[in-house]
């Protein structure tokens, strides 16, 4: 997808040309209101945490996944507030109808794991967690094989 330059100073709400109304202060979880508010702040100033929060939900993810990817470039572990890895976890694990029209992504994302494959595997963490990563990047790779 080819984006305008200066993208990044925008919010999803203006890249998307799509304002959600807005909400009741008592309205909604958490999460619903967490999600709206991202939509309103600017991408360059988004953290690893709103990236997870907002691909896990499917949302902004044209946008947000080449962001994620780049984070990931610079630590496959990544960060957000859950644990180390949770991001590569959101991304692998999002929507699959994103993966099918964006193969150069997939692609970006299979060749990240498998390059880090080694320090994933050793990565000081929980069974549970690397069994997660591998399991998530196995049903991953089905996408577009």
């Amino acid at each position: 997808m080819k984006f305008e330059n200066n993208w990044k100073d925008k919010s999803l709400e203006s890249l998307e040309k799509e304002t959600w109304p807005p909400l009741n202060r008592d309205e909604g979880s958490y999460l619903i209101q967490t999600c709206h508010n991202l939509r309103k702040k600017q991408v360059k100033d988004f953290e690893i945490e709103d990236l997870r929060i907002l691909i896990g939900q499917k949302i902004g993810l044209d946008f947000l996944i080449p962001l994620a990817i780049d984070e990931l470039k610079l630590n496959i572990m990544a960060e957000g507030d859950f644990y180390e890895g949770d991001l590569l976890k959101s991304v692998l694990t999002s929507n699959k109808e994103y993966w099918k029209k964006e193969k150069n992504d997939w692609a970006k994302v299979c060749e990240l794991f498998n390059i880090n494959k080694h320090k994933i595997q050793e990565f000081d963490t929980t069974l549970k967690l690397k069994e997660g990563w591998f399991a998530s990047f196995k049903e991953f790779q089905k996408i577009n094989e």
